[in-house]
């Protein structure tokens, strides 16, 4: 018995230095970017002349999203530049109403001299990236703008980030902020705004101060044209097309300058299935491009310092695969820790570490954030919510961690897309929307049962008076008992 109490003590030790060692490098980034903001940030380059001006085109791949494709063409048709000097492509690969809503706003958009074009496919091969590869025959930009259909771009997009590209010819990439328009609709989406602020301040600005690998978003960016060709084009052999891409971009010598303080306005999704959908894809895609890319990155000539950080970055979803394991041997630790000998202080220093990373979202979400409230309304919302994001993660584990693994075995599923239903009050409801799931997977039954086991360990550590795990295992409790909750209720039952 005693080696099965090594064995679970060995597993959870490995769960708990690996996260301890992806926080360790969240706090490096957190140097990198305040770094960077003490020497000023990006250089802003001079605004183009209007006879400077090239040739752009805008690229909007949708698949059945008629609650947001018309606003989000309505929103491009605002740009702040020339109708001369820019195309609109709707990569429509919809097959409901959708393609009649296209159809009428591009009818509607030719007869005001926009030059816009509905592209339609036969079938879905490639999913987005295959929409994007097929397209690029029909591009004649110079620069390739692409926004997904729950974006609502600035009208001064292209006259903003355009100069970037002739102030350095190493410039293959420029990349805004997401902003969130429904931030306050409900809990989910507070807590996405939550982590996604971290990923657009610290992460990203972090990598760029630091001279590391970035990743283009997939959205709400521009593309030199050349870029892209020099690169390979877009694949369509993971779910991270753009994170692929970019690897591969940055790779061949060209750079990508990521735009903190230029904020491009978008939908988070407003239910449980949709975020875990969204999830899924995120998390397995990062786990098929580190299979992918890995090989290549370590053969590239590059410095160690970015080997190794673009390889922690590629392995970043993996830390779910890791939280999971450590809450579910954290419970037979409870048994195993008085015959192993372990005082229960000594458990709890790799669990400091996790609050640690509370500093990285305090930066991002109450010293970087973009919304014009009081300090002291911040640091509130902060310290509510800010735990509930750890339980929110945490209860993700389980499905992200299957993501994860997939990816790693390489097992290849369609891609999923996150339905958006023009949600941005709390005034809006998602009753009798279209694209809501109807089928409860298997996943938040056992997600629900993890909840029930987590709560149990609470007992249990009353029980040998063993408490070491209490903020743990709550937390866990919550988590997966919310992750379950919601995605039972935001299911469209069959009537």
């Amino acid at each position: 018995m005693i080696t099965l109490y090594y064995f679970i003590f060995g597993v959870y030790f490995l769960a708990l230095v690996y996260i301890t060692l992806f926080t360790l490098l969240q706090f490096n980034l957190l140097y990198y970017y305040r770094k960077f903001w003490k020497k000023g940030g990006v250089p802003q380059p001079a605004a183009l002349r209007e006879t400077e001006l090239p040739f752009v085109t805008v690229q909007l791949p949708v698949y059945n999203e008629m609650y947001v494709v018309e606003r989000l063409i309505e929103a491009i048709t605002q740009f702040d530049y020339p109708k001369e000097k820019f195309e609109i492509h709707v990569l429509d690969d919809s097959t409901d109403e959708t393609v009649d809503i296209v159809k009428k706003q591009v009818a509607l958009f030719r007869k005001q001299g926009f030059q816009i074009e509905q592209i339609r496919r036969s079938d879905r091969q490639g999913f987005k990236a295959g929409a994007l590869k097929e397209a690029m025959a029909r591009a004649r930009g110079e620069f390739i703008a692409i926004f997904d259909a729950d974006f609502l771009p600035r009208p001064d997009f292209l006259r903003a980030t355009l100069p970037y590209f002739f102030a350095n010819p190493k410039t293959g990439v420029v990349q805004t902020r997401w902003e969130h328009i429904n931030r306050d609709y409900s809990l989910i989406t507070r807590l996405q705004a939550l982590q996604l602020n971290v990923h657009f301040t610290v992460e990203q600005q972090g990598r760029q101060g630091g001279h590391l690998l970035l990743q283009f978003n997939g959205t709400a960016g521009i593309w030199r044209r050349k870029t892209i060709d020099d690169a390979g084009g877009w694949e369509a052999d993971t779910l991270t097309e753009d994170l692929d891409l970019s690897i591969r971009a940055q790779l061949k010598g060209w750079e990508i300058v990521y735009l903190e303080k230029f904020e491009s306005p978008a939908e988070l999704p407003a239910e449980m299935n949709g975020l875990k959908s969204q999830q899924f894809r995120w998390m397995k895609g990062g786990a098929e491009t580190a299979r992918k890319m890995l090989p290549t990155l370590w053969h590239a000539d590059i410095p160690m310092r970015k080997k190794f950080f673009g390889t922690m970055q590629l392995l970043g979803s993996a830390v779910f695969l890791f939280v999971f394991v450590a809450g579910v041997f954290s419970v037979p630790l409870v048994i195993a820790m008085p015959h192993l000998g372990i005082p229960p202080l000594a458990m709890t220093v790799f669990l400091a570490s996790l609050l640690a990373i509370g500093g990285i979202y305090y930066v991002a979400n109450v010293e970087a954030a973009l919304q014009p409230e009081s300090w002291a309304k911040k640091i509130a919302k902060f310290i509510v919510l800010f735990p509930l994001f750890l339980a929110l993660s945490m209860g993700l584990s389980l499905h992200n961690s299957i993501a994860v693994l997939q990816g790693y075995l390489g097992k290849k599923t369609p891609f999923v897309r996150t339905p958006k239903f023009n949600i941005q009050g709390i005034r809006d409801s998602l009753k009798q929307k279209k694209y809501l799931h109807q089928k409860l997977p298997l996943t938040t039954v056992l997600e629900g049962l993890l909840a029930l086991y987590f709560l149990w360990a609470i007992w249990l550590g009353f029980e040998m008076k063993n408490e070491t795990f209490f903020v743990f295992h709550l937390l866990l409790v919550i988590g997966y008992g919310t992750i379950c909750y919601y995605s039972v209720r935001h299911l469209k039952w069959k009537s």
